[in-house]
């Protein structure tokens, strides 16, 4: 094991503690810019960026004319991020409130999905007012609109970096689109503003449209309450990786851990997924059950008995990310095993300990991951990433 780093922080408490309106410091900056036509957010994950739009979208809605908010995210999961939250009791002046069927990061197909964008856009009615999509759906859906369809509308694209000034990129044509064509008010949030890629997310003269609010790691991970140090250790094996996992094993065996298994393509895979996951279950412990839910119930060596969640196996997985998209105790879960979910944008604050498997070119991806345990949480004063390397 190589540990490359170990940073301390002075847990002083700002980036977590809010003002009168329920605010938080990086919060607080992008609401001064609210009134803003085009708003890039640049800001960590866990630092509140959702939270962040929800204060914008409401006073535009409320008090700048505006009709509507579409809220884009790149995966379903994420949509947890932006469901109903109660703001008046921490003393804003309204609810966010989305209704159940404007949420469409949840059941339905792709198709009824996108049918039920078109009408979003086209109703009438005051209290359509908020809608939750995917990138895919908002892509889709933009076929069959034009961007003076969304004049008056504020468009929220979370994960910013997806978009691509590339000729191929779809989404990056509906941005342009919108952009030039519309009178829409747009709102970027990203926690890594480039890509994986040597492509320009916009060119520069989209990119002068916007008003920036900038929110550093420093800031945010200085200014948490409970965690106080972070640290990335790298481990190198030979043959496949199941040897080196096992001696790792009591690392995390009792933190809340994310793992994060090889792409099937890579040299570390094993090119069976499946398989994978069933021997990281063995090393765990004994598996015990798997509820209505999908949740794997295992018992360590020490009797533990885990909560775990297969990310990986397509079957039942809907089922699965329906318990995550709902779970909100620290007792509810205890270990994720994913392959391509679970990182950008997935919310699971107690999270402590990410451990990945095989090399990342991408150093998005990288900071994603990371990102999902750097979150402050009263479970934990230590973050680890750890990643595990042919």
């Amino acid at each position: 094991m190589s540990k490359v780093f170990e940073i301390s922080y002075k847990q002083k408490g700002t980036s977590v503690n809010t003002n009168e309106l329920g605010m938080r410091e990086m919060q607080a900056k992008v609401y001064a810019k609210r009134t803003k036509q085009h708003l890039l957010v640049k800001a960590p994950p866990a630092s509140g960026k959702s939270r962040a739009l929800m204060f914008v979208a409401l006073d535009k809605i409320k008090n700048q004319g505006l009709k509507k908010a579409i809220i884009a995210v790149p995966e379903k999961s994420i949509g947890k991020s932006f469901r109903s939250t109660e703001l008046k009791k921490f003393g804003y002046y309204w609810d966010w409130v989305v209704k159940d069927e404007n949420n469409l990061t949840t059941s339905g197909t792709a198709k009824s999905k996108v049918q039920k964008f078109i009408d979003f856009m086209q109703s009438t009615d005051p209290s359509d007012d908020i809608l939750i999509a995917t990138h895919a759906t908002l892509r889709f859906a933009s076929e069959q609109l034009d961007a003076s369809d969304f004049d008056d509308c504020l468009l929220a694209i979370d994960e910013f970096h997806h978009v691509s000034q590339d000729d191929n990129s779809v989404l990056g044509e509906v941005l342009r689109d919108v952009l030039r064509n519309s009178t829409a008010h747009i709102f970027a949030m990203t926690g890594s503003y480039f890509r994986g890629d040597s492509i320009p997310i916009l060119d520069t003269q989209d990119e002068q449209l916007f008003d920036r609010v900038t929110y550093t790691y420093y800031e945010q991970l200085e200014g948490y309450k409970y965690l106080k140090s972070f640290a990335m250790a790298y481990k190198f094996y030979r043959g496949q990786y199941f040897e080196a996992l096992e001696e790792l094993v009591p690392e995390f065996i009792d933190k809340k851990t994310i793992i994060h298994i090889p792409n099937v393509n890579s040299v570390e895979s094993t090119r069976d997924k499946y398989g994978e996951v069933d021997k990281i279950l063995d090393l765990l412990g004994t598996y015990l059950e798997k509820d209505e839910y999908g949740i794997i119930y295992l018992k360590t060596k020490t009797g533990r008995i885990l909560k775990i969640a297969d990310l990986v196996t397509e079957e039942g997985r809907d089922g699965v990310a329906g318990y995550l998209s709902k779970m909100d105790k620290v007792e509810d879960l205890d270990m994720i095993i994913a392959l391509g979910m679970a990182k950008e944008g997935f919310d699971w604050p107690y999270a402590e300990y990410a451990l990945t498997i095989g090399y990342r070119s991408s150093l998005t991806e990288i900071v994603q991951i990371i990102g999902r345990v750097t979150r402050d949480s009263f479970n934990k004063s230590e973050a680890v990433f750890t990643n595990l390397i042919a």
